[in-house]
């Protein structure tokens, strides 16, 4: 057996093996090892992004929440404002309704009184013609004499 080449060469191959399994073994283990420790750091640092993805979409649905209710918030005060801007509008208007109306009343109790001035005015006028008219009528003749006589003598009476 020992005399036999192919013993020779099975035992070769048999150590061949067993020194290159070891070292392969190692090599294999150590690059194993090392290729585990990329993958459990790569495990840690995406834990660690999705922890940092997390808590920055819980912050931004907060901020999304903070932001409808000031949108709510404004909204409602948009709102509030545009009553008061309403009614404050309808109280201006209603103000200035009333000031014309005022200003259109003085105005025609101002042309009434002129008119009604201007109407005495004439009446005056048409008296005084009429009067001198009839005075004028009246004082011709005989009987004007007669009563311009009278009128002397009673202002003669009188003054003293």
């Amino acid at each position: 057996m020992f005399t036999d080449p192919t013993f020779w060469v099975l035992g070769s191959f048999v150590t061949f093996l067993f020194l290159v399994g070891s070292k392969a073994r190692s090599a294999v283990g150590a690059m194993l090892d090392e290729r585990s420790a990329k993958i459990a750091t790569q495990i840690d640092e995406a834990r660690t992004l999705r922890e940092e993805s997390e808590l920055l979409l819980a912050d931004l649905q907060k901020k999304q929440r903070e932001a409808e209710t000031t949108a709510a918030a404004m909204i409602a005060q948009a709102e509030e404002d545009s009553k008061i801007l309403l009614t404050q509008a309808e109280a201006d208007i209603e103000a200035l309704i009333e000031r014309r109306e005022k200003v259109a009343a003085e105005k025609i109790a101002q042309m009434e009184a002129s008119a009604i001035k201007e109407v005495r005015a004439a009446a005056v006028d048409v008296a005084i013609s009429a009067a001198s008219k009839v005075l004028t009528n009246a004082m011709k003749g005989e009987a004007g004499a007669k009563m311009t006589e009278a009128s002397i003598t009673d202002v003669g009476s009188k003054l003293h």
